[in-house]
């Protein structure tokens, strides 16, 4: 997982710090896994831009992944760490004991030709899927689920995880990346150790292109515009917006915008940092 730095030697190598993609084993997907994604530009089913600063980009092919872990009882080998394009951690192909093939997310330190498992009675060791029932306190995880079943909703992202801190009656209760400290339902699965590509927060494109590779178009600032276009608009000279606020005036910095109906709220135990 480690970084690559560049001499300098045109203004877009200056300053780039990308991932020397070195844990990869594999450079073609596999095919049997793989479907096609279209590109929406932004538009909606009317071809009008709904999204901003979204649109062109290299083209994709989806990488269907399993988050469910629903292969119990079946051992899997690992035979290849792959680079998937459709988010910040790597990927791994496990090939399991019954001939299926299926991609995970690959978590940190996984090797290739490592056996993983997933369900009761499992050993909490990395890329193992077990249910928080089973797994010892102070464990890192990642790929949580929210409701029993309905595969792994939190802690997906590049070097993300969560701890299990203590359980209570039916429920386990997990400190996620955010600070939050959440109930869950013990009869949810996680995997253990914490999601790939963990140096993906310090890397640095180097130049404006790499974000248009990605599908990123340019973001004019609230400041830049007129009155008429953002709440924080207008003014002479470089003057500073006032309050910094989103282009429909809602406050962008401490302002909650969660329902205090919402009804998950009672599963929250202490709000994420502000």
């Amino acid at each position: 997982m480690a970084l690559k730095k560049y001499n300098p030697t045109t203004p877009g190598q200056r300053f780039k710090i990308i991932s020397a993609f070195d844990e990869l084993t594999a450079s073609k997907p596999e095919k049997s896994l793989v479907k096609g994604k279209k590109s929406t530009g932004g538009r909606n089913n009317e071809g009008r831009m709904t999204i901003r600063n979204v649109g062109g980009g290299h083209k994709k092919k989806y990488r269907i992944i399993d988050f469910k872990r629903d292969k119990e009882g079946v051992p899997g080998k690992v035979k290849t760490i792959e680079y998937d394009p459709n988010r910040t951690a790597r990927i791994a192909l496990v090939s399991y004991a019954d001939g299926e093939k299926r991609y995970i997310i690959a978590p940190h330190g996984l090797k290739v030709g490592q056996e993983i498992n997933a369900g009761k009675g499992v050993a909490p060791e990395i890329g193992n899927a077990m249910y928080l029932s089973e797994i010892p306190f102070g464990t890192i995880i990642h790929n949580i689920e929210l409701r029993p079943g309905q595969g792994a909703k939190m802690a997906r992202s590049a070097g993300s995880y969560a701890q299990l801190m203590t359980r209570d009656g039916k429920f386990a209760i997990i400190k996620l990346p955010s600070g939050e400290t959440r109930m869950i339902l013990q009869t949810c699965k996680a995997t253990i150790g914490m999601v790939s590509n963990v140096d993906h927060g310090l890397e640095k494109s180097g130049k404006a292109g790499r974000n248009r590779w990605l599908g990123r178009r340019p973001r004019v600032r609230g400041v830049a515009m007129n009155p008429v276009d953002h709440p924080m608009g207008g003014g002479e000279g470089k003057a500073s917006g006032g309050h910094p606020r989103s282009r429909k005036g809602l406050p962008a910095k401490g302002y909650r915008t969660r329902s205090r109906k919402n009804p998950s709220n009672k599963y929250i135990i202490e709000r994420r940092k502000k």
